[in-house]
């Protein structure tokens, strides 16, 4: 015990430290597009003379932060799980740190296949690719809306109006003043979520399936997983979003959605769309192409940008190249709904409660188990309603297991008949 617990403290002294090291990386932050650039994009298209963004990112040096995760990573232990836990996180800082280094090059794209893979990766479990399950969902979305009998009635509402709702809800679930939702007139995105604050666009009109998402995924998982993770004794690198949780992080969001049904087939196709928009720039298609790719797929002008700008953030404009983060929503959804049922095939459903005790990958949330045991990883203090409620999320995903063996494409229509 005395052995266990020193190797113990000794990677909390580096998780510390690997905290310190990456405070100033800020990856989003950094290759996100300012509002301004949205605005005067949309004006020329509309006098059709659409242009190319041009983006001036800073440049910036992170070889003090790269030689400190250098040393870290080495201190770390890479045959003890907490130190092959650090030494991973810190590898993902360090990729994350070139790639900031080359902001507006193609190398973009090198690094960010790295942090988040790429279009053509395999989903767990099966040899289809990302792509693939792309296309899927685009056909299905294409073919309801086709042979949709009736229109869902869907009230538009302001991000202020959406402000208040949100912040009542969050305080109610969280305490009152623990998460603030705040409207942003400079944000691009419908929505960005830390520990203690969510934003708004403030520009953007909202439905009631928008809602419903931003709560359970913005609200229940980003916020959620961040407050978890600063209430832990000792891996404080818990609370921050390393770039190595994102698949994990964001296919849980979306398998919030799914479980809570605030998930849509439209949400579906937009993740999808995005998927097959890396692919483009990556074979050569520039921003213009991109652009008109989303507008032919049915979203309006301002959502195609705002689609658009997230395939280029980071990277050049005019082809071959990508920022491939969208990568991971599919491909974290279905690793994620795996994972669930094969906790509860397993009878370890605990290792999915255990996965809101902060910013985790699936991995650590497998190799770190004996350390929610002993105490060093506290338990979530918070979890998801849907999670909350055990008996209905065991028989959804009973169902599903059971679900997946039939195939869809073998049934013929006297196989649905119940009784004469």
């Amino acid at each position: 015990m005395a052995a266990k617990s020193a190797h113990a403290e000794h990677h909390a002294e580096l998780d510390r430290r690997l905290v310190e090291a990456t405070r100033g990386i800020r990856l989003l932050e950094s290759v996100s597009w300012p509002a301004s650039v949205e605005r005067e994009f949309l004006a020329d298209w509309k006098r059709g003379q659409a242009r190319l963004p041009v983006i001036a990112y800073p440049s910036l040096d992170f070889a003090e932060a790269r030689t400190a995760l250098a040393d870290i990573a080495r201190a770390a232990d890479p045959a003890h799980p907490l130190g092959d836990y650090v030494r991973r996180t810190a590898e993902s800082w360090r990729i994350a740190t070139d790639l900031l280094e080359a902001m507006g090059t193609p190398r973009v794209t090198e690094h960010s296949t790295l942090l988040f893979g790429r279009p053509d990766d395999r989903v767990p479990g099966a040899a289809s690719t990302n792509l693939d399950a792309a296309r899927h969902f685009i056909e299905i979305a294409d073919e309801f809306s086709s042979d949709a009998p009736l229109e869902e009635t869907s009230i538009e509402f302001p991000a202020e109006v959406l402000q208040v709702e949100l912040q009542q809800k969050l305080d109610a679930f969280f305490g009152e003043g623990v998460v603030r939702v705040e409207t942003d007139p400079g944000l691009i995105a419908k929505a960005a979520a830390g520990a203690t604050r969510i934003r708004l666009s403030a520009a953007t009109s909202f439905s009631d399936y928008d809602r419903d998402q931003l709560l359970n995924h913005e609200a229940f998982v980003h916020s959620l997983t961040a407050l978890n993770g600063r209430a832990q004794p000792h891996l404080k690198s818990l609370a921050r979003s390393s770039p190595r949780i994102t698949a994990t992080q964001e296919g849980l969001a979306v398998f919030a959605e799914l479980m809570s049904g605030s998930i849509d087939i439209a949400r579906m196709k937009r993740i999808s769309l995005r998927i097959l928009a890396i692919d483009m720039a990556i074979r050569g298609a520039d921003f213009i192409e991109v652009f008109r790719f989303f507008l032919d797929a049915g979203q309006q002008e301002t959502d195609s940008f705002a689609s658009a700008q997230r395939v280029f953030r980071g990277a050049p404009t005019g082809g071959g190249a990508a920022f491939t983060k969208d990568a991971v929503y599919l491909h974290g959804l279905l690793s994620v709904h795996t994972f669930f049922r094969w906790a509860l095939k397993h009878q370890r459903m605990k290792l999915c409660r255990n996965l809101f005790a902060g910013k985790l990958a699936l991995h650590d949330v497998l190799a770190l188990e004996p350390y929610f045991d002993d105490g060093t990883i506290a338990p979530p203090r918070w979890l998801p309603p849907w999670v909350q409620h055990a008996h209905g999320l065991a028989g959804i995903l009973a169902f599903s297991l059971f679900a997946n063996r039939i195939h869809v494409d073998r049934v013929e229509a006297e196989d649905l008949v119940l009784g004469l």
